[in-house]
């Protein structure tokens, strides 16, 4: 039977809990909320806290490089469109095929659900599919060793460790570089659709 005019879009880039979408001025407060939350800003290098004005200037620098130098996506629950965060690809290096990887979930009741390792997936794909980027890396303080533990089980490897690269809560605490190059992340889908097709060859 065909789609009925009424049916909701599909979303273009979508795992299996959000899909990403674009920002938009409407998500601006909701961004200054996040970013206002000691919680959620203590492992992001922010020193203090964001008001509007500050994050519609930003807003507007975004729209100049985004889809150029850097792309943003808002997180959102595939389930009702609620935005649980945002995540980016910055410094694009379109020469050598490199860029860095940022996530932020907002609110700390959506930590821990399986959001963000499903949006750093989506966002990978969109990475090495459709910018045919060759190394996708990202910081993590040590201070934030379950983050690490998620980038490592998404198949990101500890290349560095910048001894006292950051100062936090009056203490420095390292930075650690991980990355993942496109081979590493083909490997790893191969793997996992195969072992799709085996548990479902076996059911």
């Amino acid at each position: 039977m065909p789609a009925q005019e009424t049916d909701a879009p599909v979303p273009m880039h979508r795992g299996r809990l959000v899909y990403l979408r674009p920002a938009e001025r409407t998500d601006i407060p909701t961004f200054v909320r996040w970013l206002s939350d000691e919680r959620t800003t203590r492992n992001l290098d922010l020193r203090s806290p964001i008001g509007l004005a500050m994050e519609e200037r930003w807003f507007e620098d975004l729209l100049d490089h985004h889809g150029r130098d850097r792309w943003l996506f808002v997180i959102c629950r595939l389930v009702d469109g609620r935005p649980v965060g945002s995540l980016d690809l910055h410094e694009l290096d379109l020469t050598n095929g490199g860029c860095g990887l940022g996530i932020m979930i907002g609110d700390p009741a959506d930590r821990s659900q399986g959001y963000g390792g499903d949006a750093i997936g989506v966002l990978l794909a969109f990475a090495f599919e459709q910018l045919r980027l060759e190394r996708v890396w990202l910081d993590v303080y040590a201070a934030n060793p379950d983050a690490r533990r998620l980038y490592e089980r998404l198949g990101f490897v500890h290349e560095a460790t910048f001894r006292h690269g950051v100062y936090r809560a009056g203490q420095y605490d390292d930075v650690n570089r991980m990355a993942i190059l496109r081979s590493e992340w083909a490997d790893r889908r191969a793997g996992e659709a195969a072992g799709v097709d085996a548990n479902a060859g076996g059911a």
